[in-house]
Parts: C-alpha cells; sequence; structure tokens
C-alpha cells in the first residue's frame, strides 16, 4: 500500500517538476555569474514541453501504429519518460563580444521559476496533507 502511494504518478510528476525547477535556478544562475563573459552562451532548461509529450503522445505523432495481423504484438505507446535536460542557445548574440545573456529576460525568468517551484511545493505539500489526513482518520 505504501509502495503504490510513493509511486503514485502525483509524486513523480511534482517530485521531477520540482528537480527542474532546481536545475533552472542553476542554469539562470550560471547565465547571469558569466553576463560579461566574452562569447559565452546562455543556457536553459527543458521539461514542460517534455513532460507534455509525455502525457499526451498522441498529439503531434503523425504515423499511428496498427497491427496487420494476429500474431503480431500488440500496439502501446513506447514508454517516454521526460527528464529535465539543459540546453545552449547558440543561435542568438546579444553584443558585440557575441555573449547572448540579456540581464532582464535572466530576471524574468528567475521570478516565473520561482512561483513555478512555489506552486510545485505547495501542490507537493497538499497531496502529502491529503494522506496524512486520511491516514490518520482512518485509523479512529
Amino acid at each position: 500500500m505504501l509502495n503504490q502511494i510513493l509511486n503514485s504518478p502525483n509524486f513523480d510528476y511534482l517530485g521531477r517538476g520540482i528537480e527542474a525547477a532546481n536545475m533552472r535556478q542553476e542554469v539562470i544562475a550560471q547565465n547571469i555569474a558569466n553576463i560579461n563573459t566574452p562569447r559565452y552562451k546562455r543556457s536553459q532548461v527543458n521539461f514542460e514541453e517534455l513532460l507534455a509529450k509525455e502525457l499526451f503522445p498522441e498529439e503531434g505523432n503523425t504515423l499511428p501504429l496498427v497491427r496487420t495481423h494476429d500474431k503480431h504484438l500488440p500496439v502501446g505507446h513506447l514508454k517516454f519518460r521526460a527528464e529535465p535536460e539543459v540546453e545552449m542557445d547558440k543561435t542568438t548574440t546579444m553584443r558585440v563580444d557575441h555573449n547572448n545573456v540579456d540581464i532582464d529576460m535572466e530576471m524574468a525568468t528567475i521570478a516565473k521559476n520561482q512561483i513555478y517551484y512555489n506552486a510545485m511545493t505547495n501542490q507537493l505539500g497538499d497531496y502529502i496533507s491529503k494522506l496524512r489526513s486520511i491516514i490518520t482518520d482512518s485509523g479512529q
């Protein structure tokens, strides 16, 4: 029973979301720290788009798989587990020294990430509180 609770999708998705927010905070801090480094290229964390592909694999799938014979293996979704990944933006340049860090954009991104992190931790806290309430109320 405890394994089912701890391995629930809520724990999994919220945990990975918090991990992505932590990683994003580190990447933004690194971008800001290198704002005056010549030829430095900013990085960003991609997670939400990957998670959407995990949760909704049919969207954007142009070649649906079809069983053409009874002895073929059943058609199922490929298991794809979204993990946060760091991507470097090599396509832009902000200044003459080829650095592409925009402090305004980084500060806006860090504020947005803080809101995202707070939402994830609040959701996880609410979920744990509900579980605690169910466990303590069922014992009476």
